[in-house]
């Protein structure tokens, strides 16, 4: 037996979005209602796996049959249950709404079954949003929990699928993300205006680097190869033996480059020690050392300052820092600081 996913579906007045705009400019999930605070949820129960599929089965077809057990809530009684659980945090209606609104999972997971095969993943990344929407939602609002929930759920599945979209993952930093959301949409936007979408025009619309650009868009639009994947030619080598291996390197090698990155590490650490307030430490930890820096205007704001300063304090923290490493390991080596502009 296999289940409509809008059948009995009602629709509680949410609103249909575009894939990034459950997303900031960085692929950062943004709540509609700015509920930052998240409440403790009470223990929930399995809700897949209650029940044995006896017989075999098709796993997808038994879901859907698990989840017709549980009723919808009309909207009096929605409201009425999440007042109840935002108020005492009562288990019972907490699972009440989780288990009313799973067949509205497994309604958006199917929207996005074209982009991945398996909707089973989809619809688990869904139920996940819709217990992270439980721990945010306030009833007082004056919205339906289902229609708050949708974006929850359709933001868990996006970010699912934008981790899980090739082999090579895309989208591991905050410029990433944004390219990988906004990278075809700005390309289009200046067609339309009769520009040409060259990666400098593109960098500077979406303010990320130009390199970025290129690597992402070079990322997106080749396809993913394995290494075990045939060569052009008549031995048909695999991609492996052709590809050259730059991290092959010799035992003295390795144990010199292990030694010296560990040194210089030991003198960052002494280096970090010497600077002189919480300001300074701040720059540091979230401009010179982040995976990921934080912008110049949020230190800025955070400190009462312009962002030009926060750059003049950089600035100085980095001659201060190569003045150190020269004296420390000598004038031979050569240091560089990879930090973004300004975005």
């Amino acid at each position: 037996m296999s289940i409509d996913p809008d059948e009995n579906e009602e629709d509680d007045g949410g609103t249909e979005s575009n894939d990034g705009e459950l997303l900031d400019a960085s692929g950062e999930i943004v709540d509609p209602l700015g509920n930052e605070t998240r409440r403790p949820l009470p223990r929930l129960p399995a809700l897949a796996g209650r029940h044995t599929l006896a017989g075999g089965g098709d796993l997808l077809t038994h879901y859907l049959q698990e989840i017709r057990r549980y009723a919808l809530l009309d909207p009096e009684e929605e409201k009425r249950v999440a007042l109840q659980y935002y108020d005492s945090g009562d288990a019972a209606s907490a699972e009440r709404l989780v288990t009313a609104n799973l067949r509205l999972v497994v309604k958006i997971a199917f929207q996005y079954h074209r982009q991945w095969a398996n909707v089973l993943d989809l619809i688990q990344e869904g139920n996940v949003g819709l217990v992270e929407a439980l721990s945010r939602f306030d009833p007082y609002r004056g919205i339906r929990f289902s229609s708050y929930a949708q974006y929850w759920i359709r933001a868990m599945i996006l970010r699912f699928l934008m981790d899980n979209f090739r082999l090579v993952r895309l989208g591991s930093t905050r410029n990433g993300r944004k390219l990988f959301f906004q990278l075809q949409k700005e390309r289009q936007r200046l067609l339309a205006e009769g520009q040409v979408a060259t990666t400098k025009a593109l960098a500077e619309r979406l303010e990320v680097p130009e390199a970025e650009v290129i690597a992402v868009d070079q990322h997106m639009r080749a396809p993913a190869m394995s290494l075990t994947t045939p060569t052009a030619g008549e031995d048909g080598r695999p991609l492996q033996d052709v590809v050259p291996d730059h991290d092959n390197l010799d035992p003295e090698q390795r144990v010199a480059s292990s030694e010296l990155g560990e040194l210089v590490r030991l003198k960052l650490r002494e280096f970090e020690r010497t600077l002189d307030d919480e300001r300074e430490r701040s720059i540091w930890r979230e401009r010179l050392m982040a995976h990921d820096p934080s912008s110049l205007s949020e230190i800025g704001d955070r400190y009462k300052v312009s962002k030009e300063r926060i750059r003049q304090i950089q600035a100085r923290i980095e001659g201060r820092l190569k003045t150190f490493l020269q004296e420390q390991l000598g004038d031979e080596m050569a240091f560089d600081f990879d930090v973004p502009e300004e975005r």
